[in-house]
């Protein structure tokens, strides 16, 4: 959630579309909250080219990854408050061949800010800059899963009710807060977005 929250604390964001593949990052993963524990849904890359643009990064195709997270997103959300308002929009995208990773998360990107009526103008760089122009705000990789609660960029976490357990559980996906709390999900980022 701390990436949703960086693009709607500006007016247009510039995705880098240009930058090499980072491994342990989320540029192909997310986390879920499943009955017992936090999963995490990693999409396979093609092994040996993570020195080349996210752009050009292919995924493998040797494995089903896009039936056993739809099945795991059906487990962990298909009871919750929203899941039949926005499966019909999540469930093509795991029926669809896909080849490159930035069209699948790019395309996750815009359902998740469409289902929660957030409009920001997102424009893909067209070549990698090390350093970013004065005056704009460098966010590339500083949303990562090594990043404790106390050292989130855009987001201080703000509680929910949730799928599973007693305990809230920080910076999942924004799936889980669009599946559990629907329209209200902007609320709720809206009310932990940090100055």
């Amino acid at each position: 959630m701390d990436y949703i929250s960086g693009l709607m604390r500006y007016g247009g964001v510039q995705l880098e579309a240009q930058e090499h593949y980072q491994k342990q990052s989320y540029r192909n993963r997310c986390y879920i909250q499943t009955a017992n524990k936090v999963d995490a849904l990693t999409v396979p890359v093609q092994r040996g080219t993570h020195h080349q643009p996210i752009r050009d990064l292919k995924l493998a195709t040797d494995r089903s990854w896009q039936l056993h997270h739809w099945r795991s997103l059906q487990a962990a959300y298909g009871k919750a408050p929203f899941f039949e308002y926005y499966a019909p929009d999540f469930a093509p995208v795991y029926q669809k061949s896909w080849s490159f990773l930035f069209d699948l998360t790019y395309e996750l990107l815009t359902i998740c800010l469409k289902s929660m009526q957030v409009r920001i103008p997102l424009n893909l760089t067209k070549w990698y800059d090390k350093t970013v122009a004065v005056g704009l705000f460098d966010g590339r990789s500083k949303v990562k899963p090594s990043n404790k609660q106390e050292t989130y960029i855009f987001h201080q976490p703000v509680s929910y009710p949730q799928n599973f357990g007693q305990e809230f559980v920080p910076n999942l996906s924004i799936i889980d807060l669009l599946f559990c709390q629907g329209p209200a999900a902007v609320d709720v980022l809206m009310a932990g977005l940090r100055e």
